[in-house]
């Protein structure tokens, strides 16, 4: 089992920026990925951007230029810096690890983004 804890959310004026962090704690052994996901009200949880053990990582095309996922292996953490955050971009951030047979969610953290 891996828990993740994710931290760092929060309400930003547009424009502004937000860094999300989230600790992966348990057998943290078998995570060959970690991602980001997104939830707005009354949308389904997408994409946002992922980073593998090797350092490859790929994003959703709306936050490309915008966003940046990276790793600290040693210490088991993934982080996401989001600048020139839009009203769009409001939603639920989760964090999740994936191992080579499924994945692990975090508990979400909100970030909203006001005009």
């Amino acid at each position: 089992q891996v828990q993740l804890v994710e931290s760092g959310g929060g309400l930003v004026q547009a424009g502004g920026s937000l860094r999300l962090s989230c600790a992966a704690s348990g057998s943290v052994s078998i995570i060959a990925a970690m991602a980001w996901y997104r939830q707005a009200p009354g949308k389904q949880r997408d994409f946002v951007a992922a980073a593998t053990n090797g350092g490859t990582t790929n994003y959703h095309d709306s936050v490309k230029g915008r966003f940046t996922i990276s790793r600290d292996n040693a210490k088991n953490t993934v982080s996401l810096q989001m600048n020139s955050l839009q009203p769009e971009d409001t939603a639920v951030y989760y964090c999740k690890a994936l191992s080579l047979s499924r994945g692990y969610w975090g508990q979400g953290t909100q970030v909203t983004v006001s005009s």
